[in-house]
């Protein structure tokens, strides 16, 4: 079956830090040929929250980032919310993770896993979750 993807680089950034760590975890898991699928849903404390999930293959029409060792899935409308944004992977004392740096996002929640995007809405109106809500204070 031909599926129809989108062969993309440069158009979303990747640390050397979060490419190392996909990698890791396509090995640890036992799935080196898998990807990891990077999406933006509905829901979150600020309208928008970014969620990832290893899959076997692209869908029809992802935007694919194949570099040495692992490659990332992103479907048409999320690429529309991470259109050059930066993927990295921070560990610390605190726990470590992956963390989306977003040039489209007007406000983030204080944890980094939900955002309002730029779309003439007022950015004023984040709210912060309850993990975080209290780490800004």
């Amino acid at each position: 079956m031909q599926v129809d993807v989108l062969e993309t680089t440069g158009v979303i950034n990747v640390t050397d830090s979060a490419g190392e760590m996909v990698k890791n975890l396509l090995i640890s898991k036992n799935v080196p040929d898998y990807g990891l699928r990077v999406f933006v849903s509905g829901g979150g404390c600020s309208g928008l929250q970014y969620g990832m999930a290893l899959e076997a293959e692209a869908r029809p029409y992802d935007h694919v980032i194949a570099k040495e060792g692992y490659k990332i899935f992103i479907d048409p409308t999320s690429m529309m919310y991470l259109n050059e944004a930066t993927i990295d992977y921070q560990d610390s004392i605190m726990g470590g993770g992956f963390k989306i740096e977003n040039p489209n996002a007007a406000a983030s929640c204080g944890c980094g896993t939900s955002f309002k995007p730029k779309d003439g809405a007022d950015a004023t109106a984040a709210a912060g979750c309850g993990s975080c809500a209290s780490a800004s204070a």
